[in-house]
C-alpha cells in the first residue's frame, strides 16, 4: 500500500487553504489533519525533524500567538529537543503550518516551488 500524504493544517489559516488548494490543482491526495485539534505526536515531529534536516526552530510558527505568549524567542536557544518536541506537540498552533509528511518527505509551511519539486 502506498503512503498518504499527510497534512496537518488549520482551517483559518491562508497559507494552509493555499497548500491545500494547490494539492487539490496538482491531483494530490493527502489526508488532512487539523492541526489544533490533533497536533502531530511528540514521536512523529521528532521523525520529521530529524528527516527533514532543519533546525528544531524551522517548526516553529515563530510569528504565533503561542511563540509570543510562550516566550519562546528567548526560552527555544536554551530548550533541549525533547522539551522542544514536548512544546510543539502539547500547541498545534506552536508549529509553523502547514506541516506535510510523506515517509521520509517533510514540508514545513507552504513553499510551491518546494512542494512541487517533493511533490509534482
Amino acid at each position: 500500500m502506498a503512503k498518504k500524504l499527510t497534512v496537518y493544517q488549520y482551517p483559518k489559516c491562508s497559507t494552509c487553504r493555499k497548500a491545500l488548494k494547490w494539492l487539490d490543482a496538482q491531483g494530490v491526495a493527502y489526508e488532512s489533519v487539523h492541526i489544533v485539534e490533533e497536533p502531530p505526536s511528540a514521536g512523529v515531529l521528532k521523525k520529521a525533524f530529524k528527516a527533514s534536516g532543519k533546525p528544531i526552530k524551522a517548526f516553529f510558527n515563530t510569528s504565533g500567538e503561542s511563540y509570543r505568549e510562550g516566550g519562546f524567542k528567548d526560552r527555544l536557544p536554551t530548550l533541549t529537543e525533547a522539551e522542544a518536541l514536548s512544546a510543539l506537540s502539547a500547541d498545534g498552533k506552536l508549529i509553523k503550518r502547514p506541516l506535510a509528511l510523506l515517509g521520509d518527505t517533510v514540508l514545513v509551511g507552504f513553499d510551491e516551488r518546494e512542494w512541487k519539486l517533493a511533490l509534482g
